[in-house]
Order: C-alpha cells, then structure tokens, then sequence
C-alpha cells in the first residue's frame, strides 16, 4: 500500500474529530454559549456513541454492498463537517442533540468505512503494520483535536472555535478526495438483496466463530475499562493521590488540569502503542498470543491506578495507554484476518458496536457502582474481565495457525 494513499485517509480520519474533541473539552465550561443546561451536557457528549449501536450495522452492511467505498467514506467525512457546522450554529439542546445524532452516523462511516479500506488495500504480510498506523491516526486526531480546540476557545470564542474546527476538518475530506481513486477503495459486493437493510440495524451473528468473538470482546473490554471507566474516573483517582492541588515549587497545578495532562498523555502513549504492536504482530506472526499479552500487563495498569500514590498513578497510566492501542491494534488486524473479504464490513461493525457500548456504559456503570464498591474495586473488576479476554485470546493462540 502506498504512503501517498494511507496518508490522506488517516489524515482525514484523525482530522474529522475536531469538532468531537473540541466538544469534550469545553462544552463542561462553555455550556452557557451552547444554549444549554449542565445537566445536560453528558446526554450531549454521550449520545452519539449510543446511536453508533445502530448505525454501526447499517455502515458495514452498506461497505459490504457498494463497489466503490469511496464515495461513502467521503460522504461520513461531508456530514461530519456539518455536524460540526451545526455545533458552531445551533443553541439549544434540540439543535445539538440533533448534531451529535448525526456525528455519530457520521462516525461510523468513517472510522469503519476507513478501516475497511486499509484492510481492503493492505498486502496480508503487512496488515498489523497497516492497521497500527491507521489507528495511530485515530489517536492524533483525539489528541490534536483536544489540544486545538481547546486552544481555539479561548483565542477567538466557542462558536468561532468551532467554526475553524470545520475548516479543519473539511480540509482533510478535500485531501481524501484528492488522494482516492476508485482503484484504490473497489469492492466486490456481496450479494445479498438491497431489502435487507434493515435487519443490518442489528448484525447477523450466525457464522460468527468464537474467535470472531474473542476480538470483538476484547475490544469492548477495552474500551470499557479505557474510554468508559478510566475517561471517567480519571478526576476521582488525582483527587485521592494528591489532594485538590498539587504544589510544585511555586506553582499550585489544579485537580483539572492535572487529569486532562494525564488523560492526554494517555492518549498519545496509545498513538505510540497502536502502531508497534501492529508491526510486532506482522514480524512475530502471533497477534493472538501478543493480544493476550497486552490484555495482561494492561490488567496489571488498571489495577495500579486506584492505589492512593502518585507516582503509582502515572505508572499505571503509562502500561494501560501503550496496552490499551495495542489491544485496539491487534483485535482490528485480527478481524481482518478471520473475516472474509466480501464480508469485513458487517464483522467490524459488530467489533465497532462492542466497543462502543462499552465506551457508552462505562461511565454510567462506575458511577453507579462508587458509592456501593468504591473506586478500587471497579477497578479490579474491569482488570478481571481483561484477565478473563486474555485467557480467551491465549486459548487462540494455542489452536490457530499462527499469525
């Protein structure tokens, strides 16, 4: 696969998050300027992952059928532009509950409609590569959109943050669209009537082997414990490592600002981890095997967070970044390798649906289980159910052919 060609999806990719990330940041502080209550500002920032459990399907019944996937992936790209448009127009709950609605129709034509892509176009002997670096993308793009947006806020204002943030982004659909030809994204359609649409809202899991579910699991485990709880709770495990502020000479550093330094971090430590583990897994030719690894030493990361000690603290979140794009990596390439071609759409949307339900659960679960279980032990319950994935995916790499 060319450079030239990778380039620009990942780029596209990483850039449509702008308008998402910029949200994350600031719509907590700037929920007067969008017209809406605080209260309702997790149901904003929350939604979009709740409707992808819907339109995940249709997205990779739909990758599945059309022999040019290029004009889909462009247009997710062209709608999430104008989604985020509609943030920097719209005050009121109405209008964004209605953008975040179709950000997240948006997001699943992009993100599994890209990855069918590079899985499309990637040579076999160097999926894991392939696949690393296009979730290294993902990474950027969350982490760059968080940094940027935030920035942006506070230089021009809310809506003209977000109003460049669309330029941004709709910069990086103009790239893909310069990049892609019809060579690049053609497909062999399957041959299944066009009326069957619907039943795609929920995906057809007859067929599916138990490896198939081995990766999909891991994924929404992973992203349950990462996205959902640790995303969540980040701000509850500063405040009872180091108190309401840290002092550091004559620099008092808030619990805020120390938990978006660290969430961050964690972000970028996944770029780094995605894309050495899709390369290892090519080299080594055991995903599964790596995959059960990653799974254990991140469980041992999660487990160490809780522990009232800050230096513990950012130990744990350094293992469970790198392990948490690393098992990110892996599950993707793996589904590439155990889904047949014509039939990698619905197989990633099945993934994509468990990852995010897990990222969508994770923090409604953890806030109603803290004042019954406490912080730790939420903790260690989502380090058990990684455990319990990881002798899954060993019990893989015992009976498959290795990778």
């Amino acid at each position: 696969m060319s450079a030239r060609v990778i380039f620009p999806i990942g780029l596209a990719t990483a850039l449509s998050l702008m308008g998402d990330a910029t949200l994350y940041v600031v719509l907590p502080t700037h929920f007067a300027d969008a017209g809406i209550a605080l209260g309702s500002v997790g149901l904003i920032l929350s939604v979009n992952r709740f409707i992808r459990l819907l339109t995940n399907g249709p997205a990779g019944w739909l990758f599945d059928r059309v022999a040019d996937r290029r004009l889909v992936f462009l247009g997710s790209l062209t709608l999430g532009v104008f989604a985020t448009i509609i943030y920097a127009t719209t005050s009121g709950l109405e209008g964004l509950f209605v953008a975040r609605l179709l950000w997240g129709l948006a997001w699943s034509g992009i993100w599994i409609g890209g990855t069918a892509i590079v899985l499309h176009m990637a040579p076999e002997s160097e999926r894991g590569r392939w696949v690393g670096i296009y979730q290294m993308w993902f990474f950027f793009g969350s982490a760059v959109g968080s940094l940027l947006g935030g920035a942006l806020t506070d230089a021009v204002g809310y809506r003209n943050g977000l109003w460049i943030g669309a330029g941004i982004s709709a910069m990086g659909a103009v790239a893909a669209a310069l990049a892609l030809s019809a060579q690049h994204t053609n497909n062999h359609p399957a041959g299944q009537s066009t009326a069957s649409w619907r039943k795609s809202i929920v995906p057809d899991v007859r067929g599916v082997s138990s490896a198939m579910w081995a990766a999909v699991m891991a994924q929404g485990v992973n992203r349950l414990a990462g996205a959902g709880i640790i995303g969540a709770t980040m701000g509850l495990i500063v405040q009872q490592s180091i108190g309401p502020e840290l002092q550091w000479g004559a620099w008092q550093i808030g619990v805020a600002s120390i938990t978006g330094s660290l969430l961050s971090a964690r972000t970028l430590l996944s770029l780094v981890g995605a894309p050495l583990a899709g390369i290892l897994s090519d080299r080594l030719r055991h995903r599964w095997g790596l995959l059960a690894a990653s799974l254990a030493i991140g469980a041992v990361g999660v487990i160490a967070l809780p522990i009232p000690n800050g230096n513990v603290v950012i130990l744990g979140t350094i293992i469970a970044a790198l392990t948490s794009g690393s098992v990110q990596a892996l599950t993707t390439t793996l589904v590439g390798d155990l889904a047949r071609a014509h039939e990698r759409g619905k197989h990633l949307a099945l993934f994509n649906i468990a990852g995010d339900l897990g990222s969508a659960i994770g923090p409604l679960v953890a806030y109603a289980l803290l004042a019954v279980t406490g912080l730790a032990t939420i903790y260690w319950a989502s380090a058990v159910l990684m455990l319990g994935v990881g002798m899954w995916a060993a019990r893989n790499s015992e009976t498959r052919q290795r990778r």
